[in-house]
């Protein structure tokens, strides 16, 4: 019995550290990339209020590395880049009850009304939307049904068409929402944030070779779209002067995230430098394309506005 009493107490370790990070605050400190090492997190997507930088993640939990097992979604905070802090589980797949593809896939939360907004995407059964009066949670469906189907991408023929949702706020205050595999699709939302207003279209323009991860962000009158290309996936964006385009291809701005097929990304502003916040399969020695994880490097402009490419760093921002 004493041979395997340390097998036996770090299993209660391992235990432990799970629920912490479950159930309870889990504080740690940045100290490269990946930035987050506890657990495999991926498809970050990055919202700052005040004088705090939110992080939401999707939750790689594949044991044999062959293929997604994600049933939840993560959020962490940050106030100086450095010190960060994991909350309780915000929301599940199971909280969508018309949810048939029991997985997790990624999303995007915002600000408006006082309250947050997660917008979800799954594995076939189409984008859903959550609700919580705080950016940590926990989350509530807001419809109870899901805001887009497979139906409203009408021009893919696959059954995962309708995922990866990313809403930008614009400076008029018109909410918008672009999403999709294969095409890319976008629509305004309406005031509420819970229902689509008008029609939805698509972007189309030279040069567009669409994967999947659309994010919008603005710059000095400048729109920029960055999205995944290819597959295994790049970065590429693209910019416009209107949030409707049209936008002209302006190449590739991430390379091939280490070990992991895909690569999704957030831009973020925050305390005055711009990040880009994506994942990679990078944790020695179990992560790759199932097991990802989130890292963090800067993101630099151009003087013409256009953006230079991204240096993938083991360091990161520290």
């Amino acid at each position: 019995m004493r041979s395997f009493l340390p097998v036996l107490l770090l299993i209660v370790c391992l235990c432990d550290l799970n629920a912490q990070t479950q159930d309870s605050l889990y504080n740690f400190q940045a100290k490269g990339n990946p930035l987050i090492t506890h657990k495999f997190t991926a498809d970050p997507a990055a919202l700052v209020v005040g004088d705090t930088l939110w992080l939401f993640t999707g939750h790689d939990s594949s044991r044999d590395g062959r293929g997604y097992n994600m049933k939840d979604w993560c959020v962490f905070s940050t106030t100086d880049m450095v010190h960060w802090t994991e909350y309780p589980t915000p929301l599940k797949i199971t909280d969508f009850t018309w949810d048939r593809s029991g997985n997790a896939y990624a999303g995007h939360a915002t600000y408006r009304n006082g309250k947050y907004y997660w917008y979800i995407s799954t594995n076939g059964s189409g984008i859903g939307v959550a609700v919580s009066d705080r950016p940590e949670g926990p989350y509530k469906d807001a419809l109870g049904k899901p805001l887009l189907t497979r139906q409203d991408c009408f021009a893919s023929t696959h059954g995962w068409a309708c995922i990866d949702p990313a809403v930008f706020l614009d400076d008029d205050g018109v909410a918008w929402l672009f999403w999709g595999n294969g095409q890319c699709y976008y629509a305004r939302l309406k005031d509420n944030m819970i229902e689509i207003d008008g029609e939805i279209r698509q972007v189309k323009f030279d040069d567009f070779v669409f994967e999947e991860a659309p994010w919008i962000h603005k710059r000095k009158g400048n729109y920029y779209l960055t999205y995944a290309t290819g597959f295994p996936e790049k970065t590429a964006y693209a910019m416009s002067k209107n949030i409707e385009g049209p936008y002209t291809y302006k190449g590739i701005l991430n390379e091939v995230a280490g070990h992991s097929n895909t690569n999704h990304q957030a831009v973020v502003e925050f305390k005055g430098k711009w990040y880009f916040v994506y994942h990679n399969g990078a944790i020695q020695r179990n992560g790759g394309s199932y097991n990802r994880s989130v890292c963090i490097d800067r993101l630099y402009y151009n003087r013409d506005g256009s953006l230079k490419r991204v240096v993938m760093t083991t360091e990161g921002l520290w």
